[in-house]
């Protein structure tokens, strides 16, 4: 019982502070300037971490200027994860997080780019938009995978995307993500695969014990007139060596 409580808590604090941040987003974000916005992503996702009872241990350091960071996702929590190190951050999501109750919003502030699956041809537009940014040197953030993997073994990774980097010559830089707890070197409690709903993982994460997220910033890597197949898997490598998993065949 005592348990359940302390979860319920958890998550009541979470959704204060998501409404916390929804009120900034409404009423203040437009009359900050750049460096405003990026200060306060980057309280509010650390706090965001801390109030679900994670901790943060970061190795490396974000590239500064044009950069595309390439991570592996196991869950919505890498987003808050990396925005608390990494404000700057513009992440590529897939347009579904767009249905998100509250969340949507605060994705929104945060420069996200969205991705329609469903349409083929949606990839290409959105390299064109990455591409952009990625030249008046802001910082892009992609998941390869496409989708949330258990964390234990990373999926195959999708090259598409990469084609912004290579097509503007600014340097990737690799993310290895793991979330680990009181239990287990990779953390149940954040797993969010196949028909878990955000509400169900709010309360996992809730109920999680120690949970621990571990963000490596990995040394960039040049990406000018590289192939993007071999890059991905470059970069796939990379980062399954940092988190010392085997991949998936």
């Amino acid at each position: 019982m005592t348990r359940t409580l302390h979860a319920a808590w958890r998550l009541l604090r979470c959704v204060v502070h998501g409404l916390h941040g929804l009120a900034i987003v409404l009423l203040r974000f437009s009359d900050f300037d750049a460096a405003q916005r990026h200060a306060r992503i980057q309280w509010w996702a650390t706090k965001m971490l801390r109030t679900m009872g994670i901790a943060l241990r970061v190795q490396g350091t974000p590239h500064s200027g044009g950069t595309l960071l390439v991570a592996n996702h196991i869950s919505w929590l890498d987003i808050v994860a990396v925005h608390a190190v990494c404000p700057q951050a513009r992440f590529v999501s897939k347009a579904d997080v767009r249905a998100w109750p509250l969340l949507s919003r605060l994705v929104d502030a945060a420069g996200t780019l969205y991705l329609e699956r469903d349409r083929k041809r949606d990839a290409l537009r959105v390299v064109h938009v990455m591409a952009q940014a990625l030249t008046a040197g802001q910082t892009v953030a992609v998941f390869p995978e496409g989708t949330t993997s258990d964390g234990r073994a990373l999926l195959p990774f999708h090259a598409n995307l990469l084609q912004a980097a290579i097509a503007t010559g600014v340097p990737v830089q690799p993310v290895a993500i793991g979330f680990s707890d009181a239990h287990d070197a990779v953390s149940r409690a954040v797993e969010f695969v196949g028909d878990t709903t955000l509400l169900q993982s709010l309360w996992r994460v809730a109920a999680g014990q120690g949970v621990v997220a571990n963000v490596q910033l990995l040394p960039v890597q040049a990406s000018s007139g590289a192939d993007r197949r071999a890059l991905s898997a470059q970069l796939r490598e990379r980062i399954e060596t940092a988190l010392g998993q085997a991949a998936l065949p």
